[in-house]
């Protein structure tokens, strides 16, 4: 859930509104009468099927219960991404921080970010806007949790062989420019991410995905 702007309200919301080939290919149908006695079932979705962007042992939860539910085990890892061309990964960033359960999404600079590519996963994930850097950087060290930047520049040491906190906020840039310079001024560490081909700089939401990744590694309980 998010505690920035909704968005834009014409854009799909879930598979069954435009995201899957044809209605039906994804998720369940209407549960079949009697339905279970349980709080965190959806009256509605028990009637006409659930279709959404959820795992199968969230089926016709409401959204409030699956989101409470996933607030018992969130990660102690969190996610910035700076939006100061409504760039199109900040979704994929969004999905991926949802799949490895970050404990929060931080968006910094323009308040309107592009959700598409989150496939309506920020609904259950939640998302806090700062105007700036250095309002984030206040946020972190209010937390007293340090900003580590994901970046190929110069002095960046690499995230390979570092050992990331297990309470962190990793920051990223657009892609492109990547990080700007207040960005890499609040940033305690930055981390780069080997690289073997002629390309200069990875994808941003890929970068994003490599990083959380490394921390699941490392920290995650399987």
């Amino acid at each position: 859930m998010t505690t920035s702007s909704t968005g834009d309200s014409t854009e799909p919301l879930q598979y069954d509104e435009g995201f899957a080939p044809a209605p039906g290919e994804v998720g369940v149908g209407p549960h079949p009468e009697p339905w279970p006695d349980d709080p965190r079932l959806d009256p509605e979705l028990l009637a006409g099927g659930d279709r959404r962007n959820v795992v199968d042992g969230y089926r016709y939860w409401r959204r409030e219960a699956i989101v409470a539910d996933l607030d018992t085990r969130r990660h102690g890892f969190h996610v910035a991404v700076e939006n100061w061309q409504h760039d199109f990964n900040i979704g994929s960033v969004v999905r991926t921080a949802n799949a490895f359960l970050a404990a929060e999404v931080h968006i910094v600079g323009r308040r309107r970010w592009n959700r598409r590519g989150a496939m309506v996963t920020d609904r259950y994930q939640h998302v806090r806007h700062h105007p700036d850097a250095a309002a984030l950087a206040a946020f972190a060290a209010g937390q007293g949790i340090p900003l580590i930047g994901i970046d190929n520049l110069p002095g960046a040491v690499p995230l390979e062989r570092t050992e990331l906190p297990r309470r962190c906020v990793l920051l990223f840039g657009q892609e492109g420019p990547g990080l700007t310079d207040e960005a890499r001024e609040a940033a305690s560490l930055t981390c780069s991410i080997a690289q073997f081909g002629s390309t200069r700089s990875l994808n941003a939401g890929a970068a994003a995905a490599i990083a959380m990744h490394s921390w699941i590694r490392r920290h995650a309980e399987y």
